[in-house]
């Protein structure tokens, strides 16, 4: 499995990162997608990543929960990081209403120059979003036809929205908020085309059952697969293998 959303480099994760990783592989997790936040954990993340080539791999990007009033500098250190070496993805970048709506312009400035710059260097844009669904969503569609391709993290909307989305040739992060009983989420994946999901964790956050409330790991990504297996009527190993080959896809493994 490949879970395609995970802050390894957190430090809430680093003081057994290296227990952490083994117990994902144990668990069948085979590679790890690691999404930027802003300039204080870039060199963290792509220092974690060279210790665990092959097996752990960086994006680049500025959280919208990052966006200030500073932040065209932020963007000029993604641009110089793009020049010098490869990246998985653009991300992850977004809009994000909830904790503070005082630089929403900002927000939505840095989303637009960040997938300017997937569009350039042809990579996925990894879209984060929260209270800001339709907005988000929006601003996509004004790409649609342009070859833009990414990954909705932690989607977790309507059955419209996540049309939409897949309208839009974007996919659908799939992670812990599956296994919460008042999600809702079942119901909508239950319609939705297994080619359009792809599995993540975005841990040390959103643990799934029967982990929610504690610290969460790449290794519980297993629970958020059986859950999909159940949901979708199928074995766990059917659910690895198509979910696996939509994120090789589109990262171009």
């Amino acid at each position: 499995m490949i879970d395609t959303h995970t802050h390894l480099y957190s430090e809430i994760l680093e003081p057994d990162i290296s227990q952490v990783i083994e117990r994902a592989k144990q668990n069948g997790i085979a590679k790890f997608y690691m999404p930027a936040i802003d300039k204080a954990t870039h060199l963290k993340m792509m220092e974690l990543e060279s210790a665990y080539p092959d097996t752990l791999f960086s994006m680049i990007g500025l959280h919208p929960c990052s966006v200030k009033q500073d932040f065209l500098q932020e963007i000029e250190i993604i641009k110089e990081y793009l020049m010098q070496r490869k990246f998985v993805a653009i991300g992850e970048t977004g809009l994000d209403f909830y904790w503070d709506k005082t630089f929403i312009l900002e927000q939505y400035n840095a989303l637009e120059i960040q997938t300017e710059l997937a569009l350039q260097y042809k990579l996925p844009l990894v879209l984060h979003t929260r209270d800001a669904m339709p907005e988000t969503i929006d601003f996509i569609k004004k790409y649609k036809g342009t070859g833009l391709k990414g990954i909705f993290h932690c989607f977790g909307g309507s059955i419209s929205e996540a049309e939409q989305i897949i309208d839009c040739g974007f996919l659908l992060g799939i992670g812990g908020v599956l296994t919460y009983k008042k999600a809702g989420l079942d119901t909508v994946l239950e319609k939705i085309n297994m080619q359009h999901i792809v599995l993540e964790t975005d841990a040390p956050y959103l643990s799934p059952v029967p982990y929610r409330g504690k610290r969460n790991e790449s290794a519980y990504l297993i629970e958020v697969a059986k859950k999909l297996a159940v949901v979708k009527n199928m074995s766990l190993d059917e659910v690895d293998r198509i979910t696996t080959a939509n994120a090789e896809k589109l990262f171009g493994v």
